[in-house]
């Protein structure tokens, strides 16, 4: 508890610190999930509405997942040139702050990331696809969400383990090859018959707010978010930060 009471302070200040920070974080995903959702959402609504899922529309679903625990702030755009993640973490050891409580803001960012990201995402999906709101009631499409953001959250573990573990350049390269992984697992689907996005609707749909798919995605995510964690607190303990 007294690691997330610190944890939270943390997170607090960083956007009290600097009010422009929270706004732009929230334009830019206002910008960005909205356009992703408008170019989804037709693509998804059609593949409902024919009963015919193509290879775009799980590459669709797959990429923004895979993005979906990140918060779009300056700092964030700019660890490619400025490997601004490392640069936190050295900064936050001199002070000096528990492995546990950097740690814990992370997961913080990423809960606030999925919360503003998905409801963004999904809630505009929703609104634009008429063969979505008439194949799904509300409580089924919620579990179609909620599927997915637990599908999100296990990548976000294994993110936040990369994040912590390597350069911001690695950290890039690694992001790309988890999303490439994730595609071509879409392609294999495709290839076998079988649709990524159509499967987890026919679910949904069945099952709603009970559906397997769902319980089982967002504990799997939770695991991985868990397990990934303890592997990071052992690797920010030995890691060379200069």
């Amino acid at each position: 508890m007294t690691t997330l009471k610190h944890a939270w302070v943390i997170v607090r200040s960083d956007f009290r610190g600097d009010r422009l920070k929270l706004l732009w974080a929230l334009l830019f995903a206002v910008l960005f999930m909205g356009y992703m959702a408008v170019m989804g959402g037709m693509i998804f609504d059609d593949a409902v509405s024919l009963g015919e899922g193509k290879l775009i529309s799980d590459v669709l679903l797959v990429t923004i997942i895979c993005i979906m625990g990140v918060t779009f702030s300056r700092r964030n755009m700019k660890y490619l040139a400025d490997d601004t993640y490392t640069r936190l973490l050295a900064y936050m050891r001199t002070l000096p702050v528990p492995a546990a409580v950097i740690l814990c803001r992370r997961q913080l960012n990423t809960l606030f990331a999925f919360t503003v990201n998905g409801a963004l995402y999904f809630s505009l999906i929703y609104a634009i696809g008429a063969s979505i709101r008439r194949e799904l009631p509300v409580p089924a499409y919620l579990a179609f969400a909620l599927t997915w953001i637990g599908f999100g959250l296990i990548i976000a573990g294994l993110f936040i383990f990369i994040e912590f573990s390597v350069s911001g350049k690695m950290y890039f390269v690694n992001m790309i090859a988890v999303m490439f992984l994730g595609i071509g697992a879409a392609g294999l689907i495709r290839l076998a018959g079988g649709n990524m996005l159509l499967s987890s609707v026919a679910v949904s749909k069945e099952w709603g707010l009970l559906s397997p798919l769902m319980w089982g995605s967002l504990l799997l995510g939770t695991l991985s978010v868990q397990l990934f964690s303890r592997w990071t607190i052992h690797r920010l303990k030995s890691r060379d930060l200069v």
